[in-house]
């Protein structure tokens, strides 16, 4: 195979790289260096681009001021929440979808897939209204179908039932609302459909009932697109701002990005710009080492099929 060569091209290819990288790289040097510098240095206009001695003691600070340890556990445990739910109901819903005949299995897969156009931004207020009282609707039931009159009328005496459950200040209310994605169950889909039929058949004369075709065959194969999923609805789960901000009351039940803004100075205060640094660099080093690690099986699970 003949390669062109291209020295004008390359060298534009490697100029607009190099200006890439220090626009997107330097708000990161910038607060980087900002963690490191003590309060009169980080005041100064402009502040001066070299680091400081104080990294450990702003970190320090911030840890405590923010209460980072219960808020970092918080978004681990509902990107963890969030990514384990998507992943599990993706590939049930795909696996409905492509291994099974019933009637108006196309109109569900084109309803998943409508979802794609309603953002939790779109549906917050039903969703915020489910999670307050998950049995609401039931409640409407009762109420329409009089079945408190017939409960009060067998009892004896007027008893109204009232059904409750609210999720807001919970990791179930941070977790369940999310673990939907029409997203994960296409592409689970569009992977599922290049497996070939001779293996379905193969199980199925083997005796494997469905669910063993399913955890034994699918789910192995799956494992490369798994964790391209890992890592794209890890990060996802870990910058959630509005749903977390509207879920929870508790100080202790918030979320580590939302917990950010107690780091930040407000006009009476002084201006601690280092110390909310220091808690931007603590909020985003658990996605970004969740990218370094799993980025092989990532890039793999993008480019490769495996079958």
């Amino acid at each position: 195979m003949m390669v062109e060569k291209t020295p004008k091209l390359d060298l534009f290819t490697y100029i607009s790289l190099i200006i890439g990288i220090i626009v997107v790289g330097f708000p990161i040097f910038y607060a980087i260096i900002a963690a490191t510098l003590p309060l009169d240095e980080v005041s100064k206009v402009p502040m001066p681009l070299i680091p400081g001695d104080q990294f450990f003691d702003n970190i320090k600070e911030a840890w405590v001021k923010g209460n980072l340890g219960t808020l970092l556990f918080n978004s681990f445990v509902m990107a963890s929440g969030i990514t384990i739910g998507k992943i599990i109901v993706s590939l049930f819903g795909a696996f409905s979808i492509v291994y099974f005949e019933y009637r108006f299995r196309a109109l569900v897969f084109a309803t998943v897939f409508c979802t794609l156009m309603l953002p939790v931004e779109v549906r917050i207020v039903p969703t915020y209204e489910m999670a307050a009282n998950l049995f609401g609707p039931l409640q409407g039931l009762f109420d329409a179908l009089g079945l408190n009159s017939i409960i009060s009328w067998f009892a004896g005496h007027d008893i109204e039932v009232n059904l409750e459950l609210s999720l807001l200040d919970s990791y179930a209310g941070l977790i369940l609302p999310l673990t939907a994605s029409a997203t994960c169950t296409f592409l689970f889909r569009q992977f599922f459909l290049t497996i070939p039929e001779e293996l379905c058949e193969a199980a199925k004369m083997d005796g494997a009932s469905p669910m063993t075709f399913f955890w034994k065959i699918l789910v192995p194969l799956s494992k490369t697109n798994i964790a391209a999923l890992v890592v794209i609805e890890f990060v996802y789960g870990w910058n959630q701002y509005l749903w977390p901000l509207l879920i929870t009351t508790s100080a202790d039940m918030t979320t580590a990005v939302i917990g950010l803004q107690h780091l930040i100075p407000s006009p009476e205060d002084p201006p601690t710009w280092n110390i909310a640094m220091a808690g931007a660099l603590l909020v985003v080093m658990p996605p970004v080492l969740v990218v370094l690690f799993m980025q092989r099986w990532f890039v793999k699970g993008l480019v490769e099929r495996e079958k």
